[in-house]
């Protein structure tokens, strides 16, 4: 055994992946412990969340009257200055109506479904429509439960790209239809790598545990680590060598541990829901709770034009 491995006193390896559209198997879960005692590797199993491919129909139908006008100029310049915080609020809809809401703003990545208002269920099947395919080509005819939205009242939407699309919805019994303008805007991926370090940073501290730092000397490892997952989603390197080498170990010193939390698809498409989707894995929530770790470095890499999409590395290090 090489005197490097030695140092590593504790390294834990986790693995967990959403892919949209496809239904992934679960792996083995193996475990490896040599026989110096100090080198642990384990995989956990990958998730198997699945959206179906069949698209809603787009097929043109007339509103009924009571259906909201388009916007105003005025009113698209101010939602094309909003960002993305909150999607359709739990307000009631008005009667006939399905949103209470004239315009949402979200991000490219879909990072939560279009749902209809608040307090509005069972109102069986319903259409679907968009005005701009360039930004949103269609919907899923499922919602992406696992992230709490209901497939009566919710579709997650296809997004092809930034800019603004008019969305026409209703019952196929007339009783109910609508329009809300939707703006979609660019992935800010730095500002969300720190989210994620204060979400867990807030789970650390429930927890009585001290915040993380923000882990200058790991991260260009972590923003390796999270583009070359693209093409090989696996603790192993693209080149063979372990993930522990994108940020080794210090020389001459014992008493070093890291960890790598990864994480693709389409549960993870935002800081909140990547964090929600470690903490809801005991081995992923390890390492986030994990007390002789002092520093996190996050890679996130968004790429519409990949399988996955979204790509997230957590680097833990206490050096």
């Amino acid at each position: 055994m090489a005197a490097s491995a030695l140092r590593q006193t504790r390294t834990t390896i986790l693995l967990s992946v959403n892919a949209a559209a496809i239904l992934i198997a679960g792996i083995l879960v193996a475990t490896a412990i040599f026989s110096n005692g100090g080198f642990e590797f384990r995989v956990v199993e990958q998730r198997t969340d699945e959206i179906q491919d069949d698209i809603e129909n787009l097929a043109l139908i007339d509103p009924a009257s009571n259906s909201k006008s388009e916007m105003s100029e005025e009113m698209k310049k101010y939602i094309s200055s909003l960002r993305a915080d909150t999607g359709v609020s739990s307000a009631p809809a008005p009667d006939g109506e399905l949103w209470s809401e004239d315009a949402i703003t979200m991000y490219e990545t879909a990072n939560y479904d279009i749902c209809v208002g608040g307090g509005l269920a069972d109102l069986g099947d319903m259409y679907w429509q968009t005005s701009n395919t360039d930004v949103i080509t269609g919907f899923y005819s499922s919602s992406r439960n696992w992230l709490g939205y209901p497939a009566n009242n919710c579709r997650y939407p296809i997004i092809m790209g930034t800019g603004t699309t008019l969305i026409t919805a209703g019952t196929y019994d007339g009783l109910r239809n609508d329009t809300i303008l939707v703006n979609v805007v660019p992935v800010p991926e730095e500002q969300w790598k720190y989210e994620v370090l204060t979400l867990v940073n807030q789970e650390r501290i429930k927890n009585g545990l001290n915040a993380l730092t923000w882990g200058e000397t790991c991260q260009e490892a972590a923003d390796t680590r999270a583009k070359e997952i693209i093409s090989s989603y696996a603790h192993t390197r693209p080149d063979g060598s372990p993930w522990s080498t994108a940020c080794p170990f210090p020389d001459n010193r014992d008493g070093y541990y890291a960890g790598e939390n990864l994480m693709a698809g389409n549960s993870a498409v935002s800081p909140e829901s990547v964090v929600a989707a470690w903490m809801n894995s005991e081995d992923h929530k390890a390492n986030i709770l994990n007390p002789d770790f002092t520093k996190l470095s996050v890679g996130f890499v968004f790429d519409k034009s990949t399988k996955y999409k979204t790509y997230w590395s957590q680097f833990f290090s206490n050096y």
